[in-house]
């Protein structure tokens, strides 16, 4: 069998002269890595500010891999074992792909049955250089969290207390009506019923001095209107910058620390950046980067429910709870949608969808961030799949319900 793959695999690849293109070495075996220059750029795109580095040159050619090596980066490699069909179904795609037909695509990666299967990089993408994450980032401040729990330091039961209450130096009599009893649960979900307007953000950002550590909660807390039921509905913004302040609040070393140490280093994500916010703490709510390669890590530890080479590193009650459908924002235009795609839900930072093949309807989870990033897994096929992008227009999800999935149903 694994002798006919190989034939399988061979003949789908053999009309790709765009099998290794960039800058290589021997460590990454024709894989576009960073160049000299290229390795120092840190965070090189901000599509809320439109803030670009164009110093990562367009590749020559795209890489398309349908048997990554192991790279010896504790992630299980493996060949894409499908029939013919699927195997050219995966390869076709990242062939068009690469020539410009879907979009400003920086890499695709797949994992099936808990190995990367399938790698490819196009335009800007580099395999040791990390991609901005945008709201992705509020995924891996959930992750700290989970550790958190697993640890000890919180319990699962914590989620539904007042925020205030791990937050020792807030004054609670100055505060709006109502904040005082706004929960970390909330802060997960978006509905917090917080607002604040873009110029009072402003002047948060222009005085950072003022909203160091858990000032800036003080200041949120202050300047909101009254909280109520009423108010608390999902509300894409705040939320994240709570959740940081509570882990830092928590744990016995600063928060930076924290997940360098408790969270990353166990992953052997070590390239990678993270800026930090105006309060001290690292940004919560986006300006994390990781390769796409770390990005499988996170994909493949939120699938196996917080393991990690059989150990137990985040709290799989959270995970588990993250990644359900929590809430239903229908009402939410579908990021990345189309005809194939429905019924928008929200969870701990991680969207929820239905996508559509036929008449077989598959649950997508998914942490998406501006720009087309995305880890999305489809657990009722063991499938994960990264895609890095640096365009705010995409239809990844639509794609991969025509795409992807029929490769991995038959």
């Amino acid at each position: 069998m694994a002798k006919l793959t190989t034939v399988l695999l061979m003949a789908a690849l053999g009309n790709i002269t765009c099998i290794a293109a960039g800058k290589t070495n021997g460590s990454h075996q024709g894989a576009p890595v960073a160049s000299v220059k290229e390795a120092n750029i840190k965070h090189w795109w901000q599509p809320e500010t439109g803030e670009r580095f164009w110093d990562i040159a367009i590749l020559d050619h795209a890489f398309i891999d349908a048997g990554p090596s192991d790279r010896q980066d504790g992630i299980p490699t493996g060949k894409l074992s499908l029939n013919r069909s699927g195997i050219k179904q995966v390869v076709d795609f990242a062939k068009e792909i690469a020539n410009g037909e879907h979009g400003e695509y920086d890499s695709l990666l797949i994992a099936h049955k808990g190995k990367l299967v399938f790698e490819s990089y196009f335009r800007r993408g580099r395999i040791d250089l990390p991609h901005p994450q945008s709201s992705v980032t509020k995924v891996y401040t959930a992750l700290a969290l989970a550790r958190v729990i697993e640890l000890g330091y919180l319990t699962m039961a914590d989620l539904g207390k007042p925020l205030i209450s791990f937050l020792k130096e807030i004054v609670p009599t100055r505060l709006a009506k109502g904040v005082d009893k706004i929960t970390l649960h909330q802060a997960l979900t978006m509905t917090t019923g917080i607002s604040q307007t873009h110029s009072q953000w402003e002047a948060m950002q222009a005085y950072p001095k003022l909203i160091t550590g858990q000032k800036e909660v003080q200041v949120l807390l202050e300047q909101s209107e009254s909280v109520s039921a009423q108010t608390q509905v999902f509300n894409y913004g705040i939320g994240p910058q709570f959740v940081m302040q509570v882990v830092e609040a928590v744990t016995p070393m600063p928060v930076h620390e924290f997940i360098e140490k408790e969270l990353f280093a166990k992953l052997g994500i070590v390239q990678y950046d993270w800026k930090t916010a105006a309060n001290g703490l690292p940004e919560s709510v986006w300006k994390s980067s990781l390769t796409a390669r770390d990005m499988i890590k996170i994909g493949m530890l939120v699938m196996n429910e917080g393991k990690w080479n059989n150990q137990q590193l985040v709290s799989q009650a959270f995970i588990n709870k993250a990644t359900s459908r929590l809430l239903d924002t229908a009402e939410e235009e579908i990021f990345g949608g189309g005809k194939d795609v429905s019924q928008q839900g929200y969870g701990y930072y991680w969207w929820h969808s239905v996508l559509q093949h036929g008449d077989k309807r598959y649950t997508s989870v998914s942490a998406q961030g501006g720009g087309g990033i995305y880890i999305m897994l489809i657990k009722e096929l063991d499938l994960i799949m990264v895609v890095t992008a640096h365009a705010s227009e995409n239809a990844t999800q639509q794609l991969v319900a025509e795409r992807v999935l029929p490769a991995f149903i038959n």
